[in-house]
């Protein structure tokens, strides 16, 4: 099945490039539409994948392409892929990855979508008329009010968006209107909308499921205040996190989809789960973001507080990198910043610090030097890390102050101990400030 990858510009949905699935798996040509090429400033739909007239086909040897890695980022995971599985009566497996997002990316992430599954849920809509309605308060989102539960669930994963949202946790995208009443996100049009949501629910009922989701809003509130990144203020009302999209502007009665793009695109990785070496992912994105070093100084500062605070779930699809609309590439907005050493699934750390033999770096000079970045950006990172040394020496009372369990903090301090002596220990690169 072939279909069109539009993207979103000011003049609304523009198809630009097809994909066809070949062979199963995870094989497919690719190609922009000629249209689109000679339109008005073709925005790429993958920062890896210059708009041209070339087309990705079956090579000399017969054997099908690879797909386009960024193709990954708009396949359904977790609950919404499951859900998906079970309305196509497809058994799920990795060869299913291409076709579950040919009808599942109709509203996902970022600002593409695929027009197969536009059509599949033009015609879900229509079998599951959910009879009209003007919204919903947060008080009966809470209270998991009849109506508002036939308005998510009777559409399921497809009303809710969800099945444009990878992870395992059970989550969904809200949208409110000037009103302040909250929808299904692809039940508000544009013009209506004016603030868009995520909401995230515990990934089960044990007690560390609930104490996962509840510290992610003290996380996210303790992220902030050490200067890094972050959409806005999360709020957490009894077992529902909200956190607000930073996909979506709504800027001068209109709503602007910004291009996201997870570093597992940038890096090339075609599946799930896979390690790769954070060395790798700075190179991913480096070569695409505007101001490397103070998008690697971001990125290393979010990684000390990962190891810091014990948020061990850090695979390459945790990041991401954007587009502003003035054309800056930056990381995203931090995103599933938590407590994650808690789950019972027992999540280890997915990519580290390592080199070619294996072996872990961990001081932070000798990951800077082993850095493939420009010799010039070097400076600014480290002093910039330097600096971060002084945020970690009163880590432990900002995320008192920040809501954090008084447990989680006396269980990551000998954390927080390491990294802030690592940071202090940092040598080279300019004088000390």
């Amino acid at each position: 099945m072939r279909s069109i990858i539009e993207v979103h510009t000011d003049a609304g949905w523009v198809p630009a490039a097809e994909f066809t699935p070949m062979g199963g798996g995870r094989s497919a040509t690719f190609e922009y539409l000629i249209e689109y090429v000679f339109g008005s400033n073709p925005l790429p739909v993958s920062l890896t994948l210059p708009v041209t007239a070339e087309r990705q086909g079956v090579g000399l040897d017969g054997e099908p392409p690879p797909c386009p890695a960024f193709l990954l980022d708009l396949v359904p995971q977790g609950r919404g892929r499951t859900y998906l599985a079970q309305e196509l009566h497809l058994a799920d497996g990795d060869d299913k990855d291409l076709l579950l997002a040919q009808y599942g990316a109709f509203n996902p992430i970022g600002n593409l979508r695929l027009d197969t599954a536009v059509q599949f849920y033009e015609k879900h809509r229509t079998a599951h008329p959910d009879g009209g309605h003007e919204g919903f308060a947060l008080k009966d989102i809470l209270a998991r009010q009849e109506a508002f539960l036939d308005h998510i669930w009777l559409h399921a994963m497809l009303s809710a968006g969800t099945t444009g949202v990878q992870g395992a946790a059970p989550k969904f995208l809200l949208t409110q209107d000037h009103s302040g009443q909250w929808f299904a996100d692809s039940a508000l049009p544009d013009e209506a909308a004016a603030a868009h949501w995520l909401v995230k629910l515990p990934r089960g009922k044990h007690e560390t499921d609930y104490a996962v989701l509840r510290n992610e809003a003290a996380y996210m509130r303790v992220a902030e205040r050490c200067g890094l990144r972050v959409a806005g203020e999360p709020m957490f009302e009894q077992d529902m996190l909200f956190l607000p999209r930073f996909d979506r502007v709504v800027a001068g009665g209109r709503v602007q989809r910004l291009h996201q793009e997870s570093l597992a695109s940038l890096a090339s990785m075609r599946g799930f789960g896979l390690r790769i070496s954070l060395f790798e992912l700075v190179e991913a994105f480096n070569r695409h973001v505007t101001h490397p070093a103070a998008e690697i100084a971001e990125f290393m500062k979010r990684d000390v507080l990962n190891l810091a605070m014990r948020n061990t779930d850090n695979h390459a699809r945790n990041t991401a990198v954007q587009r502003l609309a003035d054309g800056t590439v930056q990381l995203t907005p931090l995103f599933d910043f938590a407590p994650m050493y808690l789950d019972r699934e027992l999540i280890v750390r997915g990519c580290k610090w390592a080199v070619n033999n294996g072996r872990e770096l961990t001081e932070w000079d000798d990951i800077l030097e082993t850095l493939n970045t420009d010799e010039a950006d070097k400076p600014e990172i480290a002093r910039e890390l330097r600096e971060f040394a002084e945020v970690l020496q009163d880590l432990p009372q900002l995320m008192q102050d920040c809501g954090v369990d008084r447990d989680i903090i006396e269980h990551c301090m000998p954390a927080i101990e390491t990294q802030h002596a690592r940071l202090e220990a940092m040598r080279g690169y300019g004088p000390t400030p």
